[in-house]
């Protein structure tokens, strides 16, 4: 069993059931009824929210316990979510599909997040729009969630080199309080990003 399967394994949600705040803040940017794949979903908060406002939502996780969770969630909250166990190492984003990519506490290894940050802005369909909140290196500092490596929390100067190709709509390093279930809970250095992929050439707006 690995970390996440177990951290998973229980009848309580780890980082309870309601949707992230930024989030809730900016899925308006995405195409309504639109096609979202949600990175590193865990036990599916996000994507049943983002599937109660109407979207088609694939959630992808390293941990079938976590996902289990999240279908277990969207059946209580009545609507209907994707899910595919897989390692984001392995995993292959589909070209031109999306119409919103969600990556909200996906620390990865700085080789890896950018690896899959070159696949996500092709894999968002013009005027798609990525969104991500994560954690960043002076989060060691609080201590109230996040990884226990600053590798593992990207800044925003890294963010927009990975992110080249999409239009920066929102960014910003900020300190807010985040209150998510048990595993996220106090004062919090944060990293958050809205941006959108523009119309190539003879590609539809």
């Amino acid at each position: 069993m690995n970390q996440w399967d177990e951290r998973y394994g229980t009848t309580r949600y780890y980082y309870g059931t309601e949707p992230n705040d930024f989030l809730r803040e900016r899925f308006g940017l995405i195409r309504a009824g639109g096609d979202v794949l949600c990175l590193a979903e865990g036990e599916g908060r996000n994507a049943v929210f983002l599937a109660q406002q109407g979207f088609r939502v694939a959630a992808v996780d390293q941990s079938a316990v976590g996902l289990r969770k999240a279908q277990d969630l969207a059946a209580e909250r009545g609507v209907a979510i994707a899910t595919v166990a897989a390692d984001l190492a392995e995993y292959r984003i589909e070209p031109a599909h999306w119409d919103g990519i969600v990556s909200i506490w996906c620390h990865l290894p700085a080789p890896l997040r950018a690896a899959v940050h070159r696949q996500v802005v092709p894999g968002l369909k013009p005027g798609g729009v990525f969104l991500l909140e994560a954690y960043t290196p002076e989060q060691l500092r609080y201590g109230t969630g996040g990884p226990k490596s600053a590798d593992l929390m990207p800044t925003l100067a890294e963010l927009r080199r990975e992110l080249a190709g999409l239009e920066i709509v929102y960014a910003a390093e900020r300190e807010r309080v985040v209150r998510e279930g048990e595993g996220h809970t106090g004062p919090s250095s944060v990293v958050q990003v809205a941006a959108r992929r523009l119309s190539g050439p003879g590609e539809p707006a």
